[in-house]
């Protein structure tokens, strides 16, 4: 077999060629990349330091993406097998230990620094609250979001979160069945609901307007619809919306023993004994619930349909299943955790709005 043929190194010029071309390739591709709004509106005091955080992991990775292509791609085109070589072997080569130091050593240091930069602004995010922060009880659950805050003698619980803007909250979230995990994209934090611990973290919301929550963990069958809203108010308007809602705290136990209606516990639910709201999914026009988890108990349930049906409906979800909704979504503890007075309220509050009566 004879000797592969000598080839030279490239030439300065095509090395300078190289050089700028992946410099140019670099700055057109950061310059596209930084323009692409990749996030949803910045909603809180902590938005605008991730975002940066990422547009500098950007700057940093795009340009050691286009070296490492651009090296490639010069080297299959450099040292491509012609025609005629194919049984011919490479020259003898033989590493370079000063190369390999340096493409060891300067992705350490860049590594090291981005982690460094992380930590910082880690500790900065997850500094304790300041002394009278808001603190808002966030409940997970199969497959929906409760929450419960105190505004002096009201203990306010309800499946929908309603924040004032420009005042520090920290949420206190939990979860009663699997892990799921809380977060609102517009305000760029999201952390673990894990049962039998209490996760959280604090932030300032800074901007008003309706923003969504969504579950981040994978939690079953249910999980792409556990998604719900965060409102965020002025200051005044948050002061006449607590004026407005709830009573003055109640002792811990059922819907009965709290004295919630069966519009409050369609409505609300009753975190406290695990009772997801039934607004959260479905939609019933007395109690003005838009869910769309589950059916629109308006068009599912006919008008010809007993109360026995909808009890069983509650308290046994999975023994009929509506088309085109899956087994395993709707919680099956209702059975357990409200008692047969609150059960018959919650079916006679439904059965009259269906036949037109609520």
């Amino acid at each position: 077999m004879s000797e592969s043929p000598n080839r030279p190194g490239p030439t300065a010029k095509q090395w300078a060629v190289l050089l700028a071309l992946m410099i140019v390739s670099s700055a057109i591709l950061i310059a596209i990349f930084l323009v692409i709004d990749w996030f949803p509106v910045a909603g809180s005091n902590v938005s605008d330091e991730i975002d940066t955080f990422w547009d500098v992991l950007l700057i940093v990775s795009i340009p050691i993406f286009v070296i490492v292509t651009g090296v490639l791609l010069f080297s299959v085109w450099r040292w491509r097998q012609r025609p005629g070589e194919e049984e011919l072997d490479g020259p003898p080569i033989h590493g370079n230990a000063k190369l390999e130091v340096i493409w060891t050593a300067i992705p350490t240091v860049i590594i090291a620094a981005l982690c460094a930069y992380a930590a910082v602004l880690l500790l900065d995010i997850e500094a304790a609250p300041a002394k009278g922060t808001r603190v808002v009880n966030v409940t997970g659950v199969q497959f929906a979001w409760s929450f419960e805050t105190n505004e002096g003698d009201r203990k306010i619980k309800a499946n929908r979160l309603v924040v004032p803007v420009d005042e520090p909250v920290q949420f206190k979230v939990r979860s009663r069945d699997v892990i799921h995990d809380f977060w609102v994209p517009a305000w760029r934090l999201k952390v673990d609901a894990v049962p039998g611990i209490t996760t959280s973290y604090s932030l300032t919301p800074t901007k008003t307007g309706t923003f969504d929550i969504v579950c981040a963990e994978l939690c079953g069958l249910g999980h792409a619809y556990m998604r719900q809203t965060v409102t965020v108010l002025p200051k005044a308007k948050y002061a006449a919306w607590v004026a407005g809602q709830g009573k003055p705290a109640a002792p811990a136990g059922g819907g009965e023993s709290a004295g919630l209606s069966a519009k409050e516990l369609f409505v609300a639910g009753n975190p406290s004994v695990g009772a997801t709201a039934c607004g959260t999914c479905h939609v019933l026009n007395a109690a003005g619930t838009k869910g769309a988890t589950g059916p629109n108990l308006n068009e599912m349930i006919p008008k010809s349909d007993s109360k026995a049906a909808i009890r069983e409906m509650i308290v046994n979800p999975n023994a009929e299943i509506t088309k085109g909704y899956a087994q395993g979504i709707m919680p099956a503890n209702y059975g357990q955790v409200l008692s047969a007075k609150e059960i018959d309220e919650l079916v006679n509050y439904i059965y009259d709005d269906v036949q037109g009566k609520g």
